[in-house]
């Protein structure tokens, strides 16, 4: 898995693929095209609940609890508009990444009956679009309870995929029809796993004393900070744990669509893989109610996983890029290279 995940990246940055933010002109062109045929399809009232400016602070209003949101809701939408709204979604999602969020979708439905509560509604997830798709630059996100999901699109060819969040609660559904769905249960898996093969050295170092943290410490922050370099280091793993992690990495890239995955991919080898690092704090058995947490962090980028809340039976995971986030290192070289272009 490690050798075919460094010939995929070695080939494309050989290809020209930047060490930064990747050109990914015929994806951008997709969201292009899905964005401006979801806005044709609404009317007044409807473009002015999906639709900001670029540089409107709600840009940066991003959350994943629920809440009051800006935006158009699935909801609103008659099927047409629908059915628009998710080929849109299908531009920056991969297939496992766009089923992962039809997953916790349903989980509302879950929860509503756990909690006997009609505000659980899985069609209160909103499309919410910055500026105008073919601009120099423009943006869009998809969010709701659990979800949220922001791309940047710079020049019509650089793509920022981040924040980007991804929660299940219940982790996994225990009776009712849907027992045994779990949406985000390779995330949860391959990491048990990857700690599991470790030897005792090597647990030793990526195993941080103390409880595991009742959420991901980011937050919904808008500038992700970075956080302790505690940890097992790649540079100190045998080669069996680093294919077992670039593996578990690659589950997480690969929620999104195949050219964007890739592109985060070669952005992390460009910073170098072995400066990242893997620590885990909290549960190091499984267990009914064993609360745990991990975070991979290079020098680029970060993943946080929390399932602590509700007795270890619910999931936040975030991937965060520490220059990147809203695209805002592609818009500073844009900036820089076409100083005439206002940000507006």
């Amino acid at each position: 898995m490690l050798r075919r995940i460094v010939v995929v990246i070695t080939l494309l940055l050989v290809l020209g693929v930047g060490a930064r933010v990747a050109e990914q002109a015929g994806t951008a062109a997709s969201m292009e095209g899905a964005a401006n045929a979801l806005l044709a399809s609404l009317d007044q009232a409807g473009k002015a609940k999906v639709q900001f400016a670029f540089d409107s602070e709600e840009r940066f209003n991003w959350h994943f609890i629920p809440r009051e949101r800006k935006g158009l809701p699935l909801k609103e939408m008659s099927p047409a508009q629908r059915e628009a709204a998710v080929r849109l979604l299908k531009t920056g999602l991969s297939a496992s990444g766009f089923s992962r969020t039809e997953t916790i979708r349903s989980l509302e439905l879950v929860l509503r009956a756990m909690e006997k509560r009609d505000a659980r509604d899985p069609e209160m997830y909103f499309v919410t679009i910055f500026g105008k798709p073919g601009d120099a630059s423009w943006a869009w996100r998809y969010e709701g309870h659990h979800l949220a999901q922001n791309w940047t699109v710079v020049r019509g060819k650089a793509i920022s995929t981040s924040p980007a969040f991804f929660g299940a609660h219940p982790a996994e559904v225990m009776d009712g029809d849907m027992k045994g769905t779990r949406a985000l249960a390779a995330e949860g898996d391959q990491a048990w796993a990857l700690l599991g093969k470790m030897s005792d050295k090597e647990r030793a170092a990526a195993v941080v004393a103390g409880a595991a943290p009742n959420d991901i410490l980011t937050a919904n922050s808008r500038k992700a900070s970075v956080l302790d370099p505690a940890g097992l280091a790649v540079a100190d793993m045998s080669a069996g744990t680093r294919a077992m992690l670039m593996s578990l990495i690659e589950t997480h890239a690969s929620t999104q669509a195949p050219d964007l995955a890739a592109a985060r991919l070669a952005k992390i080898k460009a910073a170098g893989l072995e400066k990242i690092r893997f620590a885990w704090i909290g549960a190091t058995a499984k267990a009914e109610g064993a609360g745990h947490y991990y975070r991979i962090q290079g020098p680029t980028f970060l993943i946080e996983y929390d399932n602590t809340q509700n007795r270890a039976n619910h999931q936040h995971i975030v991937w965060r890029d520490f220059n990147g986030d809203f695209g805002l290192d592609v818009l500073g070289l844009h900036y820089q290279h076409d100083p005439e272009h206002t940000r507006k």
